[in-house]
């Protein structure tokens, strides 16, 4: 076991209501730094929510994850510092990004064990909580997404927990690897074998990417 990362922010909110053009629509994203140790469980962090819970939350999405590494990225772009939970996130982390990650890795932090599922995909939400409709594709272009963590083992998580690369996955499937082939190579028929071939891929990502793969296969019969 190996230190990857250290947790340097834990980041919740409860769905609140925000105006988006004319209508009106929920959302958990304006997450801020809990001051105190908090209870992970299976569903997430002890008071932290999401209002749409089909395309967030859930035992595959329990904790969504974003790399400070990122942030001076961010804070060149739009001209002023990326707070924690700038994007969303339940963790803050150092040092891990989607090239050092892989899906199916297990990490310990503090009391917890936990699992990467799948890439993060940002929703217009996202936009809308920088006042930038555009951010949430900027995201997937540059690659800097951030990933989802499910929980294998509830417990205490802190901020300054190290985190520890308790089983790396043999496949080595990075979250870069699963971002190129939803997002750049639609037709790497290989690709998407590959990403199938994970138990440990999230469900969602798995109706996404073996929809897509039947549809290039019946065209090409």
């Amino acid at each position: 076991m190996s230190v990857i990362g250290q947790l340097l922010s834990l980041n919740i909110a409860l769905p609140v209501a925000v105006l988006h053009g004319s209508r009106e629509v929920e959302t958990g994203i304006f997450k801020k730094p809990s001051s105190r140790p908090l209870y992970l469980a299976k569903t997430g962090l002890d008071g932290d929510g999401q209002a749409d819970l089909i395309n967030h939350g859930g035992e595959d999405k329990a904790v969504c994850v974003y790399s400070s590494v990122h942030y001076p990225y961010w804070a060149s772009e739009w001209g002023k510092d990326a707070e924690a939970g700038a994007f969303g996130e339940n963790f803050t982390v150092s040092r891990i990004t989607e090239q050092s990650i892989c899906i199916g890795d297990i990490v310990r932090a503090g009391e917890a064990v936990v699992q990467v599922s799948q890439p993060r995909q940002p929703c217009f939400k996202l936009g809308i909580k920088h006042g930038l409709p555009k951010l949430p594709l900027q995201v997937q272009q540059t690659g800097y997404s951030g990933f989802y963590f499910r929980v294998l083992q509830e417990g205490i998580v802190a901020a300054g927990d190290e985190l520890v690369l308790a089983s790396r996955h043999p496949a080595g499937v990075t979250i870069a690897e699963a971002n190129r082939i939803m997002y750049l190579d639609k037709k790497d028929a290989a690709g998407m074998r590959r990403l199938l071939a994970l138990e440990e891929l999230s469900g969602s990502w798995r109706e996404t990417i073996g929809s897509r793969l039947a549809a290039l296969e019946a065209a090409q019969d």
